[in-house]
């Protein structure tokens, strides 16, 4: 079992300007796949330059979608303080709206720019699981989920007096009772869909469809880890995050029967057709 005891406000030093932990590793985790994609783009034949283009509206996007599903799954809260609603350096984001909303942004940009969304798409899927593990480093410092309780060999608890987790049922300050580490459980699903996305990123085609495996696989995850937290229930007992990860699913898997398709010859071969320097040249860059 274990104790976390850390302030969950984070004040920068110098100007003094206060961020939560979960806004301080999101950020670090989007800057480290905005990175890594404009690297790994010029070998499918697009350019780091306009990765960082599509990263802006795919930010802006994700950032707004994450807070709507938030607020949305919040609203008891946020309905009797309308201003809350743009206190977005105290924390609060739904994940699942900044999976969709960063996805509807970069896609409707690169669709104006005629930019092969399916291709950009298939690059930062691997990353995206990345980029949302680091940022749940800062959901478990801030204790922001609140999970079931748990007599099992693992468990968390916050006794940070300003933790959030103060307003949870189980695993906040003075509480006898820990809570799961459904974040933790998140964390260890990002990592092993990750491992399967890397396996198939060579052989699965067409474009596009690597990133409904991702979406896929999250979607299940998420569905099945939900029933470890506490958040509001919507309806059949099931909560927002598991609606969204049924529709999702919905949308993906009838999409994965009629288009995808495994090919035997590495994505090696195409990088050779875009790509024309020698290995050694390809090393040394």
């Amino acid at each position: 079992m274990i104790d976390i005891n850390i302030d969950p406000v984070l004040l920068i030093p110098i100007i003094n300007f206060p961020i939560s932990w979960h806004g301080l590793f999101s950020f670090i985790g989007v800057i480290i796949a905005v990175f890594f994609v404009a690297r790994w783009a010029p070998y499918r034949g697009v350019s780091s330059d306009t990765i960082y283009s599509i990263a802006i509206w795919a930010i802006l996007g994700g950032f707004i979608g994450a807070r709507i599903v938030h607020v949305v799954d919040n609203w008891d809260i946020y309905g009797q303080d309308l201003i809350r609603v743009f206190y977005f350096w105290s924390g609060g984001i739904g994940l699942w709206g900044g999976i969709l909303g960063g996805f509807i942004g970069g896609a409707t940009y690169s669709y104006l720019k005629k930019y092969p969304i399916g291709i950009i798409a298939d690059i930062t899927a691997p990353m995206m699981l990345i980029s949302q593990t680091i940022g749940r480093i800062g959901d478990i410092i801030n204790g922001e989920h609140c999970s079931t309780a748990t007599n099992w060999i693992l468990g968390f608890k916050w006794i940070h007096p300003d933790s959030a987790a103060n307003y949870c049922l189980n695993g906040k300050a003075g509480d006898s009772s820990y809570a799961h580490p459904a974040i933790l459980y998140e964390m260890i699903w990002n990592m092993l869909a990750l491992l399967l996305l890397w396996k198939l990123k060579p052989y699965i085609k067409p474009d596009g469809m690597l990133f409904c495996v991702y979406l896929a696989l999250y979607a299940i995850g998420r569905f099945i880890i939900s029933f470890f937290r506490e958040d509001p229930v919507w309806a059949l007992g099931l909560q927002e995050a598991q609606f969204i990860s049924i529709l999702v699913l919905a949308i993906t898997i009838p999409i994965l029967i009629v288009k995808a398709r495994l090919n035997r010859t590495s994505i090696s071969e195409d990088i050779e057709v875009i790509d024309d320097r020698t290995r050694a040249e390809r090393r040394r860059n």
